[in-house]
């Protein structure tokens, strides 16, 4: 939900969902792997990415590439699902638009990084459909981690109780995502809190609330 980023040493231990021990060739050549794939899709784009190319750039012979990840969007399905970070949660600074606002700072932070990795991965996974798959795991994953946020403000008396967490979600973060990467903006130091605020407000006036259910 927030971003997508490279995997740390422990994060990228071992395949989506599980963990290798610590140390070893495996994940060694799995970073190396993973890095590669990252710079070259920055550098050259979907176009031009090819298992030849991240093998020697990552220092790892072909086969071995081709023999884990098969194909290019094997490659990018395991670099998304390594940046997914099992120990990450959000922030909770005491109020829904100040964790809103965190949420928010984060994504622009990460979309304005150099390199454009988030960007372009994003731009990959409209072109491999191993790579659209493995994002959405990591959208899956980050709105369940983020419901926290809503049930918290819920008992802190700030939003209504059967707030819909999703469309809360999407209506703080979007304009980030619209702004950056829809109409490639230079950043606006104002609108994470603004959205963020917006958001907070509607939530408040149950904007975002499912209907009660049906009293038989």
């Amino acid at each position: 939900m927030t971003h997508v980023r490279p995997a740390s040493e422990s994060e990228a231990a071992g395949p989506a969902g599980a963990r290798r021990r610590p140390g070893g060739r495996t994940r060694r050549i799995r970073l190396q792997v993973i890095e590669a794939v990252l710079l070259e899709l920055v550098e050259s784009g979907y176009d031009t990415l090819t298992v030849d190319a991240v093998a020697a750039r990552a220092g790892v012979h072909r086969t071995t590439v081709y023999r884990r990840w098969r194909d290019i969007g094997g490659l990018l399905a395991d670099v998304v699902d390594a940046a997914a970070g099992a120990d990450w949660q959000p922030e909770n600074t005491g109020s829904l638009r100040g964790d809103l606002a965190a949420l928010n700072q984060q994504i622009q932070t990460v979309l304005t990084g150099e390199p454009p990795v988030t960007a372009a991965l994003i731009a990959a996974s409209f072109r491999s459909e191993q790579a659209s798959r493995a994002l959405q795991r990591f959208w899956d994953d980050r709105y369940a981690r983020f419901e926290i946020l809503v049930h918290r403000a819920a008992e802190r008396g700030e939003i209504p109780a059967r707030t819909h967490a999703r469309h809360l979600l999407v209506a703080a973060t979007a304009p980030l995502y619209h702004h950056l990467v829809l109409l490639r903006m230079p950043p606006d130091p104002g609108l994470a809190d603004r959205a963020a605020t917006a958001a907070a407000v509607a939530a408040a006036a149950g904007a975002f609330s499912d209907p009660p259910p049906d009293v038989a």
